[in-house]
């Protein structure tokens, strides 16, 4: 079973289709979601609740959401880097 990681509690999380705000929304996670990480990858930088970085995290096929919003407790990569 992989590992699930918070989402900043307060926060409906918009998952976009690329690792940028350029790229269009395809879904909100509700409040209280958990996420598991497939892979991650470097894109805009983005500020919230858990700093400012410019990694996102892959969640499905085609989703990604900025890791400045998901408690992985480290500021580096958990997950392998996606190809």
């Amino acid at each position: 079973m992989s590992t699930r990681y918070e989402v900043a509690p307060g926060y409906r999380v918009n998952v976009r289709s690329g690792p940028s705000t350029r790229h269009p929304i395809v879904r909100v996670l509700p409040l209280g979601a958990t996420v598991a990480i497939n892979c991650q990858k470097y894109g805009e930088w983005i500020n919230g609740p858990y700093g400012t970085t410019n990694v996102w995290d892959n969640i499905a096929p085609g989703e990604y959401v900025s890791d400045a919003y998901v408690h992985t407790g480290s500021d580096d990569l958990v997950a392998p880097r996606c190809s």
